[in-house]
């Protein structure tokens, strides 16, 4: 595998380029244009990320579901996709008498499953999330990479819960948000309050658009964030907090958001029964921790220059022996290494020179060079992909070491002992 520049090095990293160096992902015309395909490489770094995202929404209490990526063109008339967002959506398929499209958003379809049967206050608020593939009929000029697609795998949730919670619950959106960034090495440059702006793609309701507007700001400041408010970017069903980004290029763009919509709730009909006994109308809080990820790997490959955090990162450890008398050793350590859950491969000497294999993995967060010496004694001479070498250790110290790193997540390599 070629790898790209030095992680230490500023240069500006193109993720296209870097994504076929490492083979995590390409293109063919035969597919069509804005629709990648996953390498086994970029296949497991997205699978790790989506399981990281899981996991975190379990622990805040989400419920997962799964919904299919057509929909009756009713659905998306009822919601106001079709009157407000017709142009980014594929056309219709007939199917007999009906009229059925490939999604362009999740929101629709969890409004079905919140009203598949009646609700009570007790319930709320209900989480319900999915990591569900979406499609938007992006012109081909404007395409490019994991950034601009029209198959796109969207990490969101949505939140039914009382007026009294949407606060809550969008502030807690924006904590899990930041957690994610920490793990992932990313930072957000700016939180933006999108506004509507003038022209007929909003729905009707200037009340509610106020209620949900003042519903953010008090989440943001609750949070403690600086913001900016910016008319023209809102959603057309209501307002909402976008995270911005910046490419090491300093291109700007939007990877989470977090919205308040009362719009979808009345348009679905959606009800729970309140402690008083009469029917009340839930708000639907929008969220997405990590956006796409498709955006999101771009985003972390251009980052790190395809250094992807120990936890993150497609192969976490190569173990280097000297000589081809060191070989069998150096496969015993990668399979302790895959016991312990470890992604590890051997890099032998018919590869080439101890050297050349090396610089070859400088992108890994962890060599072990095993050397006479280390294979007799069960050792390892370690070194870190930022230049570091922290002497001989353990085979088994410096897997627990790592596997011990990799389970706590976040950007570090090395703790002391």
């Amino acid at each position: 595998m070629v790898l790209a520049s030095r992680p230490e090095e500023t240069t500006v990293h193109d993720h296209r380029r870097l994504g076929r160096e490492l083979g995590l992902f390409d293109t063919d015309p035969l597919m069509g244009a804005g629709l990648p395909y996953w390498l086994p490489d970029g296949a497991l770094v997205r699978h790790t990320l989506e399981e990281y995202v899981r996991e975190a929404e379990r622990a805040a209490g989400y419920r997962h579901v799964h919904s299919p990526v057509l929909g009756k063109r009713e659905l998306y008339e009822i919601s106001g996709h079709w009157d407000h967002y017709r142009d980014d959506m594929f056309p219709p398929m007939e199917l007999g008498a009906e009229q059925v499209l490939l999604r362009p958003s999740l929101c629709p379809h969890h409004a079905l499953i919140y009203r598949s049967r009646s609700r009570s206050y007790r319930e709320l608020p209900l989480r319900i999330a999915e990591l569900g593939g979406m499609y938007r009929s992006e012109p081909s000029g404007v395409l490019g990479g994991l950034t601009r697609v029209r198959a796109i795998h969207l990490n969101d949730a949505h939140v039914f819960c009382t007026p009294d919670q949407a606060v809550g619950e969008a502030r807690a959106a924006l904590g899990l948000i930041s957690r994610a960034y920490a793990d992932l090495g990313i930072r957000a440059v700016r939180h933006r309050l999108s506004l509507p702006g003038g022209g007929g793609k909003y729905v009707a309701g200037p009340a509610l658009w106020d209620r949900a507007t003042a519903l953010l700001r008090e989440a943001l400041d609750a949070a403690g964030l600086e913001y900016e408010a910016v008319e023209g970017e809102a959603a057309f069903y209501g307002p909402k907090i976008d995270v911005q980004i910046a490419d090491p290029a300093g291109r700007e763009s939007t990877l989470s958001t977090v919205q308040i919509d009362f719009h979808q709730p009345a348009r679905f009909g959606l009800r729970y029964t309140g402690p008083d006994g009469a029917r009340h109308r839930p708000v639907m809080v929008h969220r997405s921790v990590v956006g796409s990820v498709e955006r999101a790997v771009a985003h972390l490959l251009e980052v790190h220059g395809g250094a992807f955090p120990v936890w993150l990162a497609p192969v976490q450890l190569v173990v280097l022996p000297v000589g081809e008398a060191q070989e069998e050793r150096a496969y015993d350590v990668v399979r302790r290494a895959g016991e312990l859950g470890l992604r590890a491969e051997v890099a032998g000497p018919g590869r080439g020179s101890l050297g050349a294999r090396i610089r070859r993995a400088r992108l890994v967060p962890y060599q072990a060079v095993l050397g006479e010496r280390e294979a007799a004694d069960g050792s390892a001479a370690v070194r870190l992909r930022d230049g570091r070498r922290p002497g001989t250790l353990p085979a088994e110290e410096l897997l627990r070491r790592i596997a011990e790193r990799a389970a706590r997540r976040g950007t570090g390599l090395w703790d002391a002992a």
